[in-house]
C-alpha cells in the first residue's frame, strides 16, 4: 500500500505536488468514490482515477545495479551530472529510483525499485540490514586501531553502532590497507567518516553486499532484476522483529589475511 499522491505521481500523471493539488480539489476517485484527504493508501486491486481517466499503476520491480563512480544515486541531477537512473532509460519502462544512496564516488550493489514501501523498509534502521563495504584506506591497519568500530565511535554528535570489521590485507610499501566493514546504519558518508575517526581515512571504496544481494557477475553499469525469494528474504530480514543481525560478538575475533 502507498499514499495516493505518490501512486499517481509514479504513474506519471503530475508531479507528487501537483497530485496533492488534485486530490484536495475533489479530481480523484479511489473504487468510484471522491477522495479529497492525502493520507489514504491504495493497493494495485484498487480502481484509481484522476478527471476520469483510469490511472494505469505500475507493477512493482526490483533491480541490482552495480553502481560505477561518478554516477549520482539520483533520479535526476540540478548540476547534470550523470545518474543511475540513466542506466534505465529506454530499457526498463518503470520509472526506478535509488533504495538509499551510494556516494560519487563510491562503486558498488545498488537496489532500484519503484515501490516505496519495499524501499523505505530496507532503509530504515529498524530492520538492519547488512551493508558490507570493502575500503581501500590510507595507512597501516591493525587490531587495535581498527578495534574502536566494534563498539562504536563518535561521528557528528552521534555514536554508531558496533560494526565487523576484517582487516584483508596491508601493503607496507604504499602504506595502504584493505579493511571490510559490516554496518547496519545508512548514514550520510558514514563509512568514510568511521573509518576517519581512527584515522585511517578511506581512498577507494566499493559495496560488496546489501543484505542477501551482491552484483557478482555484473559489470560496472549492468543490472539484474531481483527474484523473487530475494524481495521476500529481503523484506522478511527487515519486518522480521527477531532478526538478530551479525554483529562482531557473533562472529568471533577479527580476522586477518
Amino acid at each position: 500500500m502507498e499514499r495516493l499522491q505518490k501512486v499517481i505521481a509514479h504513474a506519471g500523471v503530475a508531479s507528487r505536488r501537483k497530485a496533492e493539488q488534485l486530490i484536495l480539489d475533489g479530481k480523484v476517485t479511489v473504487n468510484n468514490k471522491i477522495v479529497k484527504e492525502l493520507g489514504v493508501k491504495v493497493g494495485v486491486r484498487d480502481k484509481v482515477e484522476v478527471e476520469g481517466i483510469p490511472l494505469q499503476q505500475e507493477k512493482k520491480v526490483y533491480f541490482a545495479l552495480h553502481k560505477p563512480r561518478g554516477f549520482i544515486s539520483a533520479v535526476a541531477d540540478d548540476k547534470n551530472r550523470n545518474t543511475v537512473a540513466d542506466f534505465f532509460d529506454r530499457i526498463v519502462p518503470e520509472r526506478v529510483y535509488p533504495v538509499g544512496r551510494l556516494d560519487y564516488d563510491t562503486a558498488g550493489v545498488l537496489l532500484m525499485t519503484n515501490d516505496g514501501e519495499f524501499a523505505n523498509l530496507m532503509m530504515h534502521p529498524r530492520g538492519e540490514i547488512d551493508k558490507v563495504y570493502l575500503a581501500r584506506v590510507k595507512g597501516i591497519a591493525n587490531q587495535e586501531n581498527l578495534r574502536p568500530l566494534t563498539k562504536g565511535v563518535s561521528i557528528d554528535g552521534y555514536k554508531t553502532k558496533p560494526a565487523t570489521v576484517e582487516l584483508v590485507s596491508v601493503d607496507k610499501k604504499n602504506n595502504s590497507s584493505l579493511v571490510r566493514l559490516t554496518i547496519h546504519e545508512g548514514r550520510y558518508h558514514q563509512v568514510k567518516k568511521m573509518l576517519d575517526a581512527v584515522n585511517l581515512p578511506v581512498k577507494k571504496l566499493r559495496r560488496e553486499r546489501f543484505g542477501t544481494i551482491d552484483v557478482n557477475g555484473l559489470a560496472q553499469g549492468e543490472f539484474r532484476p531481483l527474484t523473487p525469494h530475494e524481495v521476500k528474504t529481503l523484506m522478511a530480514t527487515a519486518n522480521d522483529p527477531h532478526h538478530v543481525a551479525q554483529r562482531p560478538q557473533d562472529l568471533g575475533k577479527m580476522r586477518r589475511y
